[in-house]
């Protein structure tokens, strides 16, 4: 692959070419390029191609169409970059060159981390992790192809988000998690995992009043909403703020040494109580 080049899809399709950013050109030619990145490194035939830019009534000039754009992608980026295979193509990148790929090796890192009980490195691992986003995953692009990857990206910085927002919950970070957690609350109102955070890091700031009527807000939607009632882990969480669950308030983490851990990133998305983090691995 070309010196230099670099891909981000968590957010606009984008490509660069050493600090100068490479204009792509039209939206099918994007799809294209961005198919090929989430192939994991696999040949992806042209009728998959012309399925995930055109969907289910392609146009008769589709096939040609497609061997166009890859013909304009080799020119624009590199010609050895997207290699024919079969009746289909594929692109092989390493982590450090789309944002995908990093983005899913930091969500390893960072399980990692926890797991060794190390929730400081987790918390910032996942900082840089979560800054990767540019907003929604493949925006611009349409179809129903972008639409499920999308969804299926969604889903897993929602959970990277979790975990650091329980990672920064566990380091004592609960009065600087409420604004966060409050909007999170406040734009996914049936999520009970947030919710259920949110009540902690308020009761550990003192709000207990707050967070027993977070709790009560939570019912009241589930039942109209969905007709039901809120799950285990939230009623336990209710029930022992009401209690007031000594078990509850932090303990003091164990020192970390800061010389440990890397690069930060600056603006960092934290996590929760009892989440078990991302487990989706592997191309998206």
């Amino acid at each position: 692959m070309g010196h230099g080049l670099r891909f981000a899809v968590l957010g606009p399709v984008r490509a660069w070419s050493g600090s100068q950013e490479v204009r792509l050109g039209p939206q099918q030619r994007q799809a294209v390029l961005a198919v090929l990145l989430l192939g994991g490194g696999s040949q992806v035939p042209v009728h998959e191609l012309v399925d995930a830019v055109w969907g289910e009534d392609p146009p008769a000039s589709a096939v040609g169409s497609v061997r166009s754009h890859v013909y304009r992608l080799r020119r624009l980026l590199d010609p050895s970059l997207i290699r024919s295979v079969g009746d289909g193509y594929l692109i092989e990148v390493s982590p450090r060159t789309l944002d995908l790929a990093a983005f899913q090796e930091s969500l390893a890192r960072a399980a990692s981390a926890r797991a060794r009980g190390d929730a400081k490195a987790a918390a910032l691992i996942l900082r840089e992790a979560l800054a990767l986003w540019q907003g929604p995953a493949l925006a611009g692009i349409r179809g129903e192809y972008a639409e499920v990857r999308r969804t299926r990206l969604e889903k897993l910085r929602m959970s990277a988000l979790e975990t650091g927002l329980a990672a920064e919950l566990d380091l004592g970070a609960h009065t600087e998690a409420v604004a966060e957690l409050t909007e999170l609350v406040a734009a996914h109102p049936l999520d009970e995992r947030f919710r259920e955070m949110l009540m902690l890091a308020l009761y550990r700031s003192g709000r207990q009043a707050e967070a027993l009527a977070a709790y009560r807000q939570a019912q009241s939607l589930l039942a109209d909403e969905l007709g039901v009632d809120p799950g285990p882990a939230l009623r336990s969480m209710y029930e022992r703020i009401v209690r007031a669950d000594t078990a509850l308030m932090l303990t003091a983490p164990s020192p970390v040494d800061d010389t440990t851990h890397g690069q930060a990133a600056t603006h960092a998305q934290p996590a929760g109580p009892t989440g078990t983090g991302p487990t989706e691995t592997g191309p998206t």
